[in-house]
């Protein structure tokens, strides 16, 4: 039986955090994950009284959050999912499955592939996520639609990529890393929704956007190679 570490990186998320974690499966996690990231408006409390372990990274930065979280699972399955409420840990057995069944390496969750599906989304947020696609279609061969924060990884092959990016670009990363080597990457599609409450730290603001497309920029030019 592949035991299953469920890692949640959050920053102030503590109206959304307590309503998402009553929604993980009873009996399906090894490890239940939470990373707070300097918050300063309790998620640390609320996760605690969900059951989960939480672990302080007071670093800012989604990358730090993420490596924290990796390197106190042991999990031979990590799985990463946002805090705030937009996927469902209802459809972790989903993202699971071609893990269980060693057809994948990495799945990525694809909120682009579901028909029908609106997508809550800015435009400029939209748009990027489009053109990084097609360049790691293009440089890569990745049948891929989505860079969803929403996936899940072998434990084994991510602890081996000597991940370094701190911030946004970490998702990127893995999936770049995780190609070069040519393992296998799948794509399934789940369900995004809009956020349980506030504001999105990558697209909400002009901002987080700014940064989220100069770290992306970043981690491209360094991995292309």
């Amino acid at each position: 039986m592949l035991r299953v570490s469920l890692i949640i990186p959050a920053l102030n998320e503590a109206a959304s955090l307590g309503r998402l974690l009553d929604e993980v499966p009873s009996g399906l996690l090894y490890q239940l994950i939470v990373v707070d990231n300097g918050s300063t408006d309790g998620t640390a409390e609320v996760a605690r009284a969900s059951g989960a372990q939480v672990i302080a990274e007071p670093r800012h930065g989604y990358g730090f959050a993420c490596a924290a979280g990796a390197a106190s699972a042991n999990g031979d399955i990590l799985v990463f999912m946002d805090g705030d409420g937009s996927f469902m840990p209802a459809e972790l057995t989903n993202l699971l499955a071609p893990l269980v069944s060693e057809q994948a390496d990495l799945v990525l969750g694809s909120r682009m592939s579901r028909a029908g599906q609106q997508i809550v989304m800015p435009p400029h947020q939209l748009f990027g996520n489009r053109l990084f696609v097609w360049l790691l279609q293009r440089r890569f061969g990745l049948s891929i639609t989505d860079l969803g924060p929403y996936r899940a990884i072998r434990g084994d092959l991510l602890h081996s990529l000597n991940m370094q990016e701190q911030t946004f670009g970490w998702p990127l990363e893995m999936i770049m890393k995780t190609a070069r080597r040519q393992c296998s990457i799948v794509e399934i599609p789940i369900t995004y929704r809009p956020r349980f409450a506030g504001q999105s730290k990558v697209g909400g603001t002009l901002r987080g956007s700014f940064l989220t497309a100069y770290r992306y920029f970043s981690v491209w030019a360094r991995y292309v190679c």
